[in-house]
């Protein structure tokens, strides 16, 4: 009797975790929320994603992106007397105080300075204005069309606004960069104070999910009072690395956490596409080879649901029956699309692996010419 009752329990106990780990997210309150794959940015759960919001310091990200991709960290920044002066999140910048512009950045990740961001876009750009100009010409590069920015900081402005869904994809672009995900997964930074006073600034990363949850490693957190509190987090668990979002989210923390177990215990990454495989073999037009083999560029890693989706991949292309010599080793030949239930899920470039020279004459005399 006593060993049939714990068996029933150890059942029930199974019974109840294969339901946690598979059910879904439950009991979100937040304005709008989504969890995304950073690779891919395929999304797997979501609510009002395309919804515009405010998103208070999350806008950082960008600003933090660009500064990276500018190539200029080691130039020293002048503070101006309007970086010094900015209300809200600070690190007590002076006027006239050159700061290395790397430094800003941990500033403006790690204590979310405001004074930080905007030293960064006058250095940048010559002026908050025109800084933001650039920060709204990336957005649309990035695909993130339902976002506008104003300001490199996210003080509330009426035309500054994002979704769930487009500061999600900033944030995967973002990610990428090794750069970028050195300064958002670091927890604490000293940096120099002005050079007239004897002190440092030490800081720590305002972000307790790098503590809270395994696997933590950035990105943002934001509050103001009309955008309310708003995180972008991410997550790395065996090589695979997912994004969340939550804005005006009053326990954003839990939110977060809820969402991104969530990503991890319901999917599995899968290598879908590898890169040492010829996707397709095609004829070579006047070619002094009459085959070659279409590649991907490098291999494609996707989310699938634990419950066989990956039986539903569907695979597309735009690359012809012919190829016209010349062909170069690496030129690109198309894309290839990857889907699953109609929905695209991701997609690489295809390329050729080999040089094949044309059997044309007037090729080889074009060739001679050149040399002369």
């Amino acid at each position: 009797m006593i060993r049939t009752k714990f068996y029933f329990f150890v059942l029930l106990i199974f019974i109840i975790l294969i339901n946690t780990i598979h059910a879904d997210v439950v009991d979100i309150n937040a304005k709008a929320y989504i969890l995304m794959d950073v690779s891919t940015g395929r999304v797997l759960y979501g609510k009002n994603d395309n919804i515009k919001l405010p998103m208070a310091s999350t806008t950082k990200i960008m600003t933090v992106i660009l500064a990276i991709e500018s190539g200029r960290l080691d130039e020293i920044v002048t503070i101006s007397r309007n970086a010094s002066i900015q209300e809200g999140s600070s690190i007590y910048l002076k006027e006239g105080e050159k700061i290395k512009l790397e430094d800003l950045l941990y500033a403006v990740m790690l204590r979310s300075g405001n004074d930080a961001s905007v030293a960064v876009a006058e250095h940048l750009c010559g002026s908050v204005e025109k800084f933001a100009e650039l920060m709204n010409k990336k957005a649309k590069e990035i695909g993130a069309y339902n976002t506008n920015f104003t300001n490199p900081h996210g003080l509330p402005d009426e035309n500054h606004y994002t979704t769930a869904y487009d500061l999600g994809l900033i944030t995967c672009y973002a990610l990428k960069n090794n750069k970028f995900s050195e300064i958002v997964k670091t927890k604490k930074k000293t940096i120099p104070g002005p050079a007239e006073e004897d002190w440092d600034r030490v800081m720590t990363n305002k972000n307790k999910m790098l503590w809270q949850f395994d696997g933590g490693d950035g990105v943002k957190t934001g509050y103001t009072k009309k955008a309310g509190r708003c995180l972008v987090a991410s997550a790395t668990r065996n090589n695979w690395q997912l994004v969340s979002v939550v804005l005006n989210c009053a326990d954003m923390w839990n939110v977060s956490s809820q969402l991104l177990e969530y990503g991890f215990n319901n999917y599995k990454k899968i290598h879908a596409i590898d890169k040492n495989v010829p996707y397709k073999h095609i004829k070579v037009q006047k070619g002094k080879k009459e085959i070659t083999g279409v590649y991907p560029e490098d291999d494609l890693y996707i989310p699938v649901k634990i419950n066989g989706e990956e039986e539903e991949l569907s695979f597309k292309d735009n690359i012809t029956m012919y190829a016209k010599a010349p062909i170069y080793e690496n030129q690109k030949a198309g894309q290839l699309e990857v889907y699953i239930d109609n929905t695209l899920v991701g997609k690489i470039d295809l390329i050729y692996r080999e040089n094949i020279e044309p059997t044309s004459i007037i090729y080889y005399i074009k060739k001679i010419l050149k040399t002369l």
